[in-house]
């Protein structure tokens, strides 16, 4: 029996019931932003060699197995996915195909089944080889990009420390733990490397990486953040007023902030009914402001809602809330918010959380930049409001 012919027949019913298992494994988190093409990404190029192996008829077309593995892995390294989620995607994608010749099989001689039993395997352990090789290449790749930012903001970070002595305690501590993290798993990876080269695509050796770049990302945006900070105290911030479209940058914003709310399950509603069509405003600083408020409801919420409300207040002014379900704030802690590297430690939610406590002091400033004012309603256990009043006409900065 040829199976190829079988294989190519129901090539589309496998990729659709691939990408839906896909979807529903609760252990492949990065597909919750990713769209269906996204998650198909080169298999279907996969199945077209793959049944060019099993046919007795046609050449072998093992190198678009490997150019398509090969795409597949640096696309799920630039997507964010973690190694355990590729190996998971490849098992289903096994399982899926051998559900569908399932039929044929029974009908083939021992001999067929076995032949095609094995190249589909070898087929598929080949692809996931090619796959991580490419996975373990961006991820290094991202690295050294990562490095080299690093690198860039070190000289102005070492001159911002130097000109604000009193922040410097704050900020060794808040860099000391991703800073420990980084060197140790750099460490620990570049000497496993060197000892036992013949292991460098392992599971841990990739997971040793993936916690590299994650404590990475967070010291760069630990560091940008202070630096935005910076450069508002020292007057170097500047507005660049436009007329801005409300109704499009606050749809633009839940866009980008949409994947994490669906990732914890939380609805995000938006009611700009009353919102005025257009107002004069940096749009860039707007939208920090949004983005801010926006993932600090959904970091400190579990469950519930997120609800974004915008309304015109005046002739002159105008105001965006953000209401959510959360943990709440304290009376105590609402007076310091506000101010630079401040948790609520005394928060267990708090304490286990990836916040820098600049968030809130970055929105502050733009705020104040913006000629604007913050307000905050919250008690503990029972949600936060964070309401922004701007006028609708930003003064134009010299």
């Amino acid at each position: 029996m040829d199976f190829s012919q079988t294989l190519i027949a129901k090539s589309d019913a496998i990729l659709d019931q691939w990408v839906e298992a896909v979807y529903q494994d609760q252990q492949i988190e990065a597909t919750n932003e990713l769209t269906f093409k996204a998650v198909r990404d080169s298999l279907p190029r996969v199945l077209k060699a793959l049944a060019t192996v099993l046919s007795e008829s046609e050449t072998s077309d093992l190198q678009t197995v490997v150019d398509a593995s090969l795409e597949h892995g640096t696309l799920r390294a630039e997507q964010g996915f973690e190694p355990a989620e590729i190996a998971r995607e490849y098992r289903l994608l096994r399982f899926v195909i051998f559900s569908f010749l399932e039929e044929d099989l029974l009908q083939g001689s021992a001999q067929e089944v076995l032949r095609a039993v094995r190249l589909i395997d070898t087929v598929i352990d080949e692809a996931i080889a090619r796959c991580f090789n490419s996975y373990t290449q961006g991820r290094l790749q991202e690295l050294e990009q990562l490095q080299s930012q690093l690198r860039l903001t070190n000289q102005e970070l070492t001159r911002l420390v130097r000109a604000n002595k009193d922040t410097l305690s704050h900020l060794a501590h808040e860099l000391k733990t991703p800073l420990t993290s980084i060197i140790g798993y750099s460490d620990l990876f570049l000497r496993q490397h060197r000892e036992q080269p013949e292991f460098k695509d392992t599971y841990s050796n990739i997971e040793s990486i993936e916690r590299v770049l994650r404590n990475g990302r967070l010291l760069l945006r630990l560091i940008n953040d202070t630096l935005e900070i910076s450069r508002y105290d020292a007057g170097a911030m500047k507005l660049h007023p436009t007329l801005t479209n409300v109704p499009e940058l606050i749809n633009s914003v839940i866009e980008m902030i949409e994947p994490l709310a669906r990732a914890k399950e939380l609805s995000l509603v938006v009611d700009c009914d009353r919102a005025p069509e257009q107002v004069t405003t940096d749009p860039l600083r707007l939208q920090q402001i949004l983005t801010n408020l926006l993932s600090n409801a959904i970091r400190y919420t579990e469950f519930g809602s997120i609800h974004l409300q915008s309304w015109t207040v005046s002739q002159q002014q105008w105001a965006i809330s953000i209401i959510d379900s959360g943990i709440g704030i304290s009376l105590d802690a609402q007076a310091q918010i506000f101010n630079a590297y401040f948790r609520e430690i005394t928060v267990p939610q708090v304490q286990s959380s990836d916040g820098t406590g600049l968030g809130l002091a970055i929105v502050s400033r733009l705020v104040q930049l913006m000629d604007g004012e913050i307000k905050v309603d919250s008690q503990l256990g029972k949600g936060s409001t964070f309401t922004v009043i701007l006028p609708l006409e930003a003064i134009v900065q010299g």
